[in-house]
């Protein structure tokens, strides 16, 4: 039985990340219009902040900016649009006069490398690419020569085409696969192999039974070394369960979802509701990473 080694601690500012001492909580800020559940609440850069800010101040540990909506048939925006949504905001953030607020840890949701790059140099700290440096294939490289850590997920064909490709032989080893051969692309261009997050994508061209599956079996993903991101909040299969069409109303079986990720080993969770989800972290982590 082979032996799993605990990745490395991520430095970023002020802070260590120990992976497997608990669980970290990512928090979602949308500024887009069309988002699945929260789309147009946080569109202005006012807005972004006051809610970056509530995130920050309730046990959040980043903050995940993002500028393109990726829910299931999501049409892409150009490179302008989304720079325009996003570079505002993490530059408000940064010069916030609240301390906690500006010295926030910031992730981009991008799969653009120019984005990507525009957003750290305006501070952001982590690049979330819900692609695997694959829409971009400048993205990798982009991110070896910016330094900071990468989030790679595994998805098919694009937000607009992703859930009529559901099709799989072998679930869990096609997407190992894929996340293996990206973590090797990203090593292969200079990208320090600490830096590299890995997520499995639930309702990324998943059916509802296969995002279920997937939180069964995150331990699958241990051996690839890397921390695990994985991103229940609202999603569908949540709603499918629940018969709750409204996603803002799936705070309980987001609380279910990320306690199961939780005991499959997961280091990350990406959420809407911070302060909800905060609570709910602090105790399956009392329970299964006895963390009293």
């Amino acid at each position: 039985m082979s032996v799993l080694t605990v990745p490395s601690p991520w430095k970023i500012r002020d802070r260590t990340f120990i992976w497997g001492s608990r669980t970290y909580l990512m928090g979602v800020l949308n500024v887009t219009p069309d988002s699945f559940s929260d789309g147009g609440q946080f569109n202005t850069v006012e807005r972004a902040v006051a809610q970056a800010r509530h995130l920050v101040h309730h046990g959040t540990d980043m903050i995940d900016i993002g500028g393109q909506s990726t829910r299931p048939g999501a049409e892409s925006i150009t490179r302008a649009e989304e720079l325009e949504r996003v570079i505002p905001v993490v530059e408000a953030i940064r010069r916030d006069d609240d301390d906690a607020l500006a010295q926030a840890i910031i992730s981009v949701d991008t799969t653009r490398s120019s984005v990507a790059r525009a957003a750290v140099r305006s501070g952001a700290d982590i690049i979330n690419d819900i692609s695997a440096g694959t829409y971009d294939k400048g993205m990798l490289s982009t991110v070896a020569d910016l330094g900071v850590p990468i989030m790679i997920m595994h998805l098919r064909g694009t937000p607009a085409t992703m859930q009529q490709l559901t099709d799989y032989q072998d679930l869990l080893g096609e997407i190992r696969e894929f996340l293996h051969h990206q973590i090797e692309a990203a090593i292969a261009v200079g990208v320090k192999p600490s830096k590299i997050a890995i997520d499995p994508g639930l309702g990324f061209a998943k059916t509802y039974p296969q995002s279920l599956e997937l939180l069964r079996q995150l331990s699958h993903f241990r051996d690839l070394g890397c921390p695990l991101l994985v991103g229940p909040s609202r999603k569908s299969f949540i709603g499918a369960i629940l018969d709750q069409p409204d996603p803002q109303k799936r705070v309980w079986g987001t609380a279910a979802a990320c306690c199961a990720a939780i005991a499959g080993g997961a280091d990350i969770l990406r959420v809407h509701d911070g302060a909800e989800m905060h609570d709910v972290c602090r105790v399956a982590d009392a329970v299964w990473r006895k963390q009293g």
